[in-house]
């Protein structure tokens, strides 16, 4: 058994949704949850097959967050494991919906951070251990830290 970390290759605009399913119908399953629920989003996204032709399969409604969706989800290798590129939008938008689509198992990461995924690599294949989701804290926020907060979700329209 080998560890292993990948690095998430994304554009600083973008936002990572990281997870694992258990069926080849989860591709069409979260194209549907994410084209009818993020306006006038963009994504792409991609699923590592476990068995048959071992294929990662894509879809997205923007062919450069596809193709990004779908190299990271190669170099990551595990299998069903999904991976999602979003683009003007956020995780929160979809999160909910994603959780409930039948063939979702579990959500490791919902991101804009630097995204590492630690993996265990055996003579069977591949299996996500957890994810490294930006950096560690460096201190408590003060009351102006907290007003930052604050006025950052209100600029976004999450606060009022």
């Amino acid at each position: 058994m080998e560890l292993k970390k990948v690095e998430v290759k994304k554009d600083d605009e973008t936002n990572i949704i990281f997870g694992q399913s258990h069926f080849i119908k989860t591709v069409e399953d979260l194209y549907e949850v994410l084209s009818t629920n993020i306006g006038d989003g963009k994504f792409g996204l991609a699923f590592c097959e476990a068995s048959g032709p071992k294929l990662v399969r894509k879809e997205g409604n923007d062919s450069r967050l596809e193709e990004k969706a779908a190299k990271n989800a190669l170099n990551i290798g595990a299998g069903h494991s999904f991976i999602i590129h979003l683009k003007d939008c956020f995780p929160i938008q979809v999160l909910n919906q994603i959780k409930s689509v039948q063939e979702v198992v579990n959500i490791y990461a919902a991101t804009a951070n630097s995204l590492q995924v630690i993996l265990t690599e055996t003579d069977e294949g591949r299996g996500v251990l957890g994810v490294i989701d930006g950096n560690k804290p460096e201190g408590i926020e003060d009351e102006e830290d907290e007003e930052e907060r604050i006025d950052f979700l209100k600029k976004i329209n999450y606060k009022r």
